[in-house]
This record gives C-alpha cells, structure tokens and sequence, in this order.
C-alpha cells in the first residue's frame, strides 16, 4: 500500500511530505522535533514542524485515526474547542517494506499546556478550582452538542489562559461519539468518567510531591461533578415567571450570556389563566463576547479576555467625536472597533517588550494591562491612564514575574 495523505487544506500535503514517514515516531531525528510538554498519552505523540506550523504527530491504527480526524472535523465545525486536525497518513512502511502504524496530525495549540507541565511548580488551590471549571464548561458544550467523550481526563485537555480564568480544549476524541442529543445517562456516564479519571490523575500528582497539601484529590474529581451540575442546570432548566414580567426573561438571558453561552431561540407558554409565563431557552455553543469582538475588530480570543475588551472598547468609544449611537450620520461601529485596535489595542501591546511577554498572548497582554490600570487607579483614587499604567506594569510587575506555565510556540 502507498503512502497516503488525507488532508484538510492542500497545502498540508507538500508540507508533510518531508517528514520521515518510513521511521516510527520513537526514532525520528531531533532536527524534526520542537521541543515542547507533552502530556500523557497510550500513543506515542511527537511534535513537529511543517513549513511554519508547528504539529502534534500521534502514532495510532488506522481505522482508529481516521475516525478521530473524522470526529475532531465534526467539533471543528460545532464550534468546540478541541485541536484542530490536519490530516491522517496511512500506508506507512519502514525501509525493509514493514508496514508502520498510521499517524494522526493536528496543530498545535499555541500556548497551552498540558497539566503535568503546568502542576511543575506547585499549584495553589484557588488555580485548581478554576482548571475544575473550565474543564466542567468543556464538558457542558460538548453535551449539549451532542458528544459523549468517554475519556474526560485532565491528561486530554489542554488548557490556555483566558484572563484570569483558564480554557480547556479536548485533545483526545478517540473514544468519542456523536449523536444528536445525549441521555441523561450518557451524560452521567461521562461524569462519573471525569470524576474517576481526575482523582486518579490527582492522587498520581500527591504520590510526585507535585499537589499542594491542602489539595484533597478526591474532593477535586467530586468538584467536576458539582460545578457540572450547576451549570448544566443553569442552561437548560426551565423558568416560570409572572406574566408581565418579560425583564425576568431578559434577565435569565443576560446572565447565560455572563457565562459564555447563547440563546438561539426560546419557548414561551402562556398558562391559561394569563397569571404565569413559561421560559425554555435553547442554549448553544459558547463564545458570545468571543463571537462579538471577533465580528468587530477581527481579534480571535478567548471568551473572558473578550468579555473585558469589548468593556475597553465601549468606554473607548464613547469618548469618540463621532460616536453616535442611532444616528445615520454617525461611524459604524465596526469602523469605531477596527480604529480602536489600529490606535490604541496594537501599540498598547507592541509596548510590551518581547522578551517580557513569556507566553502571554496579545489579548492576554491587553487584559493584564487593564487590570493593573484598575489597581493603580483604585489606588490614586483616580484615573491613572494606560499610558502611564503600561508603564508601570513593565518597570514593576513584569521583572519580578515568576511564570508558572513556560512559553510555547506560538
């Protein structure tokens, strides 16, 4: 069988050729590796670089590949967050004509980290309920779109910062499934998975002499479950309000919104006495600030650092002559959001000296800036600037950082 590569872009294919494809990924040359964390995996996983991409190669049969290109395609398309495939390569022989096991490719994720990296230094507590929930979102989006993971696990997520919280991407779709809508039990399955997983995954980390000692493991694999519950509650339960009573909707509305997640459509029952009103929000993908400033400005980030530069922008805004809400005559917004990052966002962040920068992002970068102008202002008790903030947090903070998640390429 000759060597075949099922790819997502046709560019990927040239590219990928010039990888060693007759040696198993154990003996590839150091020459083709980045030296990147890689986290715990029943494959062997290499990453490797194609033209200006930096890729994660995973070793694996087949059939099993092909599926979870075909799995990892389908969340693509959904919205999730999981790593993006590239492409399959099957038909792989070494130099005596011995057939190879086939290899899975997906990009990097720029600036993530697996979680054993991560817990390298130790992890205080108040940092580890924010992994539980941004693992618990994960598992939220994926449900209601209709994926039973079958593996959830800390070893295959990966995990970026998003302002002071953190996002979590499936890494491993393998033992996934797709369906168009999940039992209660498959869903019950997953978390019980989840719970087991995580405590185990924990339990190995106290054995290191990584956790923090007030960290108990099996609390944290039961915390999955009731951050899960709760926020799976809060998108799907159904509110009775009473009649006239429409800002209740709005207001259910809003604080979906505050946690990531949209309304793409609602059912509303008027009971027959007219004394009450039934809500049911149809609740979708994540990413409603995300989607909003990416609409905007063309700024693809993660859901908080949206959420915190679209409030920039807004008060930016409003200090524009020409900021007119409602008049004809007045800049689109869109015009005002793209001055904004052309005036203010890019020569924020190009203030920043590279080499200060670790692994934070420009938006990331963006956000810290904020909040220290925040704290600064609190301080003085009035308005310092982002000039003078900016400032401030290169002289002071950065220096002194102790970063606990290395760089990555980006």
């Amino acid at each position: 069988m000759a060597l075949q590569i099922n790819a997502t872009n046709p560019e990927h294919p040239a590219l990928l050729l010039e990888l060693p494809w007759h040696l198993p990924l154990e003996e590839w040359p150091e020459k083709y590796l980045v030296p990147l964390p890689r986290g715990i995996s029943r494959h062997v996983v290499r990453y490797a670089r194609a033209g200006d991409e930096v890729i994660a190669v995973k070793e694996l049969a087949q059939r099993p590949a092909l599926r979870e290109y075909e799995l990892l395609r389908d969340l693509d398309r959904l919205g999730i967050p999981a790593v993006d495939p590239l492409a399959v390569v099957t038909g792989r022989t070494d130099p005596d004509g011995e057939p190879l096991e086939s290899v899975l490719i997906t990009r990097h994720l720029g600036g993530s980290m697996p979680y054993r990296s991560m817990f390298e230094t130790t992890m205080r507590p108040a940092t580890m309920h924010r992994l539980m929930d941004a693992l618990a979102v994960l598992l939220v989006r994926l449900h209601l779109a209709g994926f039973a993971w079958g593996d959830c696990s800390l070893s295959n997520t990966l995990f970026r910062r998003d302002a002071g919280a953190f996002a979590a991407y499936l890494v491993d779709a393998e033992t996934g499934d797709l369906h168009p809508e999940l039992t209660r039990g498959q869903r019950e399955y997953d978390l019980d998975l989840a719970r087991v997983n995580i405590s185990g995954e924990l339990l190995d980390l106290e054995a290191s002499g990584a956790l923090h000692p007030s960290v108990d493991p099996i609390d944290f694999g039961t915390e999955i479950c009731a951050r899960y519950q709760e926020l799976w509650k809060e998108l799907t339960r159904t509110s009775v309000y009473p009649a006239g009573k429409h800002h209740y909707i709005e207001r259910r509305i809003r604080r979906l919104n505050e946690l990531g997640f949209d309304v793409a459509e609602m059912q509303i029952e008027h009971a027959s006495n007219g004394d009450t009103v039934t809500f049911v929000p149809k609740v979708v993908d994540a990413g409603h600030h995300q989607r909003q400033l990416l609409r905007l400005t063309g700024l693809d980030t993660e859901e908080n650092q949206a959420r915190r530069l679209l409030n920039d922008l807004e008060s930016w805004m409003a200090t524009q002559d020409d900021y007119a809400p409602g008049d004809p005559l007045g800049a689109r917004p869109e015009v005002l959001a793209h001055r904004w990052v052309r005036e203010v966002f890019r020569p924020t962040v190009r203030s920043v000296p590279p080499e200060l920068r670790g692994q934070m992002d420009p938006a990331q970068i963006y956000h810290e800036l904020l909040e220290h102008r925040w704290y600064l202002s609190e301080r003085a008790q009035h308005d310092i600037g982002l000039e003078t903030a900016v400032e401030d947090y290169i002289r002071r903070v950065l220096p002194k950082r102790r970063e606990p998640l290395r760089p990555t390429e980006e």
